[in-house]
């Protein structure tokens, strides 16, 4: 009995003092239960937007603005595999809204070679699109929808007032499936030239290093105010972005756009040539330095009109034939003729009744001959 007694006295107060430490350690550490709502954060239970700064704020609103302008593109082109099946091939892009009643500016490259083009807008609503014009030496292109409604539009800048450092902006709908990203950067230089898929110069391109990825192509590129300076074009390498990308000045799309409303047609020259040098131009007496041989020249056109020599003889050099004994074109505008595509790029940044100034090897001699453009057909 007194061993039964002593026990309950030593549990007792055995449990008085634990109670009593744990207690005391427990507000010594603060511990207090949670109750039901309580939050485990301090601070506000909200973040005000006036707490932004003003750059992040012009980049809200202009992509409130912007991306309802923006459309994806989706073309499909029928090819045949490897074994001769025809199977459809998908491409994406991306384009700019720039009339209320469906037209959109892009690039060639989106919807060259396309059988179907397919528009979707930022409300994911989905319109056939029929390309209206087209100007495949500066990679643009107009394409027209026929929406339910009156479309959001992107204002179209001033690309000769771009400074290089100036913050640019640009939407688009990269890898095909991320729609309406918004990139920010600056403008890196201007005046650069690359060689596109279809080995054509671009030249005069706007360089920037908002981030553009494949998919990008045929967005804008935006200003601090929202207006187009650009339509996104190429990137440099073919993983994605590096931080070089590249934008057709929106001057130019306002030149096509002039053409496909005055209903003027791209001019031409009227030739057809083959770009020698080294050691076949120097097996032709003609100067090593190469330059455009002229073979046929067209019957009324500019060149004709001109009195460009075409080719007269036929020869075979190495594993080339070639008709010799017309002109060599060696420089166009006062710029040495060193690629094949050189009266390409130099016909794109002219219009009908423009002049432009050859200068030829003929005769053993250099000769300027002045030729008035104009398209096909048409006489001046």
């Amino acid at each position: 009995m007194r061993m039964r007694i002593l026990l309950i006295s030593t549990l007792l107060v055995g449990g008085f003092v634990f109670i009593t430490a744990k207690s005391e350690w427990s507000q010594r550490h603060l511990i207090r239960p949670i109750s039901a709502g309580a939050r485990l954060w301090a601070g506000p239970a909200a973040v005000k937007s006036a707490g932004l700064g003003s750059d992040e704020l012009n980049n809200i609103e202009i992509y409130k603005m912007a991306h309802l302008a923006t459309v994806n593109i989706t073309t499909t082109a029928y090819q045949r595999n490897f074994f001769l099946e025809v199977a459809p091939s998908r491409a994406f892009g991306s384009g700019l809204i720039i009339s209320e009643e469906g037209r959109i500016l892009t690039n060639n490259h989106v919807i060259q070679d396309s059988n179907k083009i397919e528009v979707t807008l930022s409300d994911q609503t989905r319109y056939k699109a029929n390309l209206l014009f087209s100007d495949r030496f500066n990679d643009l292109a107009l394409l027209e929808i026929k929406p339910k409604k009156k479309l959001p539009i992107l204002r179209l800048g001033d690309s000769d007032q771009i400074q290089v450092g100036q913050k640019v902006l640009a939407i688009g709908n990269p890898f095909g499936f991320l729609e309406g990203t918004l990139t920010v950067g600056i403008v890196s230089s201007l005046g650069r030239s690359i060689r596109s898929e279809n080995d054509l110069e671009l030249e005069g391109l706007i360089q920037t290093d908002a981030a553009i990825n494949p998919g990008n192509s045929g967005g804008p590129l935006l200003d601090s105010q929202g207006n187009v300076l650009g339509i996104n074009t190429a990137i440099l390498g073919q993983n994605g972005n590096i931080g070089i990308g590249f934008a057709m000045p929106i001057n130019r799309a306002k030149a096509m756009l002039e053409d496909f409303q005055t209903g003027r047609k791209p001019p031409t020259l009227g030739v057809k040539v083959v770009y020698i040098a080294g050691d076949y131009a120097d097996a032709l007496e003609l100067p090593t330095q190469g330059g455009l041989l002229v073979q046929t020249v067209d019957r009324g056109s500019p060149a004709d009109r001109a009195g460009i020599h075409a080719g007269r003889e036929e020869v075979q050099i190495g594993n080339a034939r070639l008709l010799v004994g017309g002109d060599l074109i060696v420089s166009i505008d006062g710029k040495a003729v060193d690629r094949s595509d050189a009266i390409a790029r130099s016909l794109a940044h002219k219009r009908s009744g423009d002049n432009i100034e050859l200068t030829v090897f003929r005769g053993g001699r250099t000769v300027n001959v002045r030729v008035k453009l104009s398209a096909s057909g048409e006489v001046l």
